[in-house]
């Protein structure tokens, strides 16, 4: 009557009502949930799933962003584990997969700046291409500038490391180039924020000189003023979703 679960960043807000939604449901199955922090680091993972196979537990759910679909495979043969994961790039046969569309809500995201709000120098603050989400966002971001006829300026993309800190760095740096952009995409609402700050800090108005806008909904998104503009993902769904499918699996 255990689950266990690892996520990304324990201290990411967004990550909070989905460990919520998960030991909600477990708990209407009379269920424990452990909770496990990985750092965004590939040896964590690999430490955790060592930790699975040690002390097996009923059912797993996890925010992979390094293992591969062979680790997978190599846990639940050890394990014999429900599993479910958050993020599209595990496929497996015994693993279920719960994820939004990123790619569609970036693309749509860049087009919203560039229709709505006219503006043609839009930066885009990324991360590093070991994460398979942060290649998807960014490659929608490209994607729905070059449908716009724009052109990519290399200096407006900026890598940091889903933290507030990386994204202050990253702004800092654009906001001194001699044609800084009007507008900065961020992989998540960290980064964003991050990015305000830094705007804030050198006196630059938002969104009246640069526009922000982020990705996941976080509730500091909405304790900014002015409110940050991100893509809402529904994290609490995403959670019960995770939990329900663990346990469809160990009925």
């Amino acid at each position: 009557h255990l689950i266990a679960m690892m996520i990304a960043d324990i201290t990411n807000p967004f990550y909070h009502p989905i460990v919520r939604a998960v030991q909600d449901v477990a708990h209407l199955h009379r269920y424990d949930v452990l909770v496990a922090n990985s750092d965004h680091m590939r040896e964590n993972e690999l430490l955790f799933c060592e930790s699975m196979i040690r002390r097996p537990v009923d059912g797993i759910i996890m925010v992979p962003y390094h293992l591969t679909t062979d680790d997978i495979q190599q846990l639940w043969v050890q394990t014999g584990a429900a599993l479910a994961v958050l993020g599209s790039h595990i496929t497996h046969p015994a693993v279920d997969v719960v994820g939004v569309d990123d790619q569609r809500a970036t693309h749509a995201l860049t087009t919203w700046l560039i229709r709505e709000r006219q503006h043609t120098r839009i930066a885009y603050l990324g991360v590093t291409r070991q994460f398979a989400v942060g290649v998807r966002r960014h490659a929608a971001y490209v994607a729905a500038m070059h449908d716009a006829g724009l052109p990519i300026n290399p200096a407006y993309f900026q890598e940091g490391d889903w933290s507030v800190e990386s994204g202050q760095q990253a702004m800092t740096r654009l906001l001194q180039l001699p044609q800084p952009p009007t507008a900065v995409m961020a992989c998540n609402d960290q980064m964003a924020i991050g990015a305000i700050l830094a705007a804030e800090a050198l006196q630059v108005r938002v969104p009246e000189e640069v526009a922000v806008v982020g990705f996941d909904d976080i509730p500091a998104a909405s304790w900014l003023r002015p409110r940050l503009t991100t893509v809402a993902q529904p994290a609490i769904a995403i959670g019960q979703y995770l939990a329900r499918a663990v346990f469809n699996r160990i009925e």
